[in-house]
Formats: structure tokens, C-alpha cells, sequence
């Protein structure tokens, strides 16, 4: 599957099958966390009450990011997962769906209090096939992901 395939929008997940199109399942954007230099040292000043706001405004360049739509997001569809960078979310790498078989949470010192950690996701050779950082809600993620790989996994190797 190219780089530069269609992926359409639908109103309600797994409505489109995947042998006549792709569809969004899921799109989760990169956390603070992305950058952990920062993370950290917000983190700390937070936690005081003198350097807190300093510790919001550390933070204020990750957040104009997202507003303007730069930052890293993570695309769940019918098909494959992607990252996916920049505002038009070009997929930089990818992985079918069939070449999923377990996903790992592992999280770092500051991850929760940013409610955020790393996914690997697990080839079927027991390898890390792709790695997730900084991903916000990652159980849920996790879950979506084992979800669709298990559904729309078995379609696509037969097609």
C-alpha cells in the first residue's frame, strides 16, 4: 500500500469495508511528551507554586503546535496505522494491519502525570515492527489498535 493512498472520512466507524476503501478509525495526537526535555522541566515547576506559571509557559510553543496542526498524530484506520507529521498528515511510516500482533505500553517517569507513554507495536515475528511515543490516552489506543488488527487484519490477507 503506498504512502499516498486515499483515506476517506465516514460518520460512523467500519462502515466502509476495507476491500473498497480506507477509513479513519481513530486519529490520536502526539502528547507534551514528544519533546521530554521540556515535559520534565514543566513537570518540576508545576509542582512548586512560584515557577507553575513558568511551567505553563514552557509548554505554550507545544500547544500553538497544535493548533496549528504540526504536530505528530497517530492514524488508526481499516487498513494499516500510520504517524503521520505535518498539517496535511503525511504518513511517514506504516504497518497493515496484519502485521500487528501485540502492542506494549511502556511509560516513563513523567507519563503520568502527562497521562501519556510509548506503544510498540509487536510484529508477528516478535520484533517492535513501530514505536509510538508521546501518545495521549494509551490504553485506549492500545485497545483500538489490538481491536481493528484483530477484525481487519484476517481481510486483508485474504485479499
Amino acid at each position: 500500500m503506498s504512502l499516498a493512498a486515499e483515506v476517506r472520512e465516514q460518520a460512523l466507524t467500519g462502515v466502509v469495508p476495507s476491500n473498497l476503501g480506507e477509513a479513519i478509525i481513530r486519529d490520536v495526537w502526539a502528547s507534551m511528551t514528544a519533546s521530554p526535555g521540556a515535559a520534565r522541566l514543566a513537570k518540576t515547576m508545576q509542582r512548586s507554586i512560584i515557577f507553575a506559571p513558568l511551567g505553563w509557559l514552557l509548554l505554550l510553543p507545544g500547544f500553538t503546535l497544535r493548533l496549528m496542526g504540526v504536530v505528530t498524530r497517530y492514524r488508526l484506520t481499516n487498513r494499516r496505522l500510520m504517524v503521520c507529521k505535518g498539517m496535511k498528515a503525511k504518513p511517514t511510516k506504516e504497518l497493515p494491519l496484519d502485521q500487528i500482533r501485540d502492542v506494549r505500553v511502556v511509560t516513563d517517569s513523567y507519563d503520568d502525570f502527562y497521562r501519556s507513554a510509548t506503544l510498540e507495536i509487536i510484529n508477528p515475528g516478535g520484533q517492535v515492527a513501530l514505536t509510538l511515543p508521546a501518545v495521549r490516552e494509551p490504553e485506549s489506543l492500545r485497545h483500538s489498535i489490538l481491536q481493528a488488527a484483530q477484525t481487519w487484519g484476517p481481510l486483508l490477507k485474504q485479499s
